[in-house]
């Protein structure tokens, strides 16, 4: 497990269940101020996930969504990293399937998710660290 994917993991995942009202997954995403829920069974084995889009290509469609569960909004083709996926991969995967949360799974199990802000950051952190390094090298 790459250590970036180490600390995310650290951090958990909401979840949400199939079932539940997409009325509380919204909520869940207003409290957690967190840009998708990834829908899992019991079994923490991941079935969907729930993002920010799904919600808005719906009010597009259809102005009552109160009768609306997560399974019923959920996108099901759910794209997902290893543990040992790389900073480079996450944003390869991002880039190309033009999505801004990757799951993290390990044998079926969701051990937490990565979302593009996460990613931006530890990017930044790590040019900081470059030229902070840099400088400390011409100035020695």
């Amino acid at each position: 497990m790459t250590p970036f994917i180490k600390a995310l993991t650290r951090h958990g995942c909401i979840t949400a269940s199939p079932d539940t009202p997409i009325s509380k997954v919204v909520m869940l995403m207003t409290e957690n101020n967190v840009g998708a829920i990834v829908i899992t069974n019991k079994d923490a084995i991941v079935e969907g996930i729930v993002s920010e889009r799904d919600i808005v290509r719906e009010i597009s469609v259809n102005d009552d969504l109160s009768f609306l569960t997560a399974e019923g909004l959920m996108t099901k083709e759910v794209f997902s990293v290893s543990p040992q996926a790389s900073s480079s991969e996450l944003m390869h995967v991002m880039t190309n399937k033009k999505i801004r949360h990757l799951p993290i799974i390990s044998n079926r199990k969701l051990l937490g998710i990565v979302s593009i802000g996460d990613v931006v950051k530890r990017m930044l952190e790590k040019y900081v660290n470059e030229a902070e390094q840099m400088r400390t090298f011409i100035n020695s």
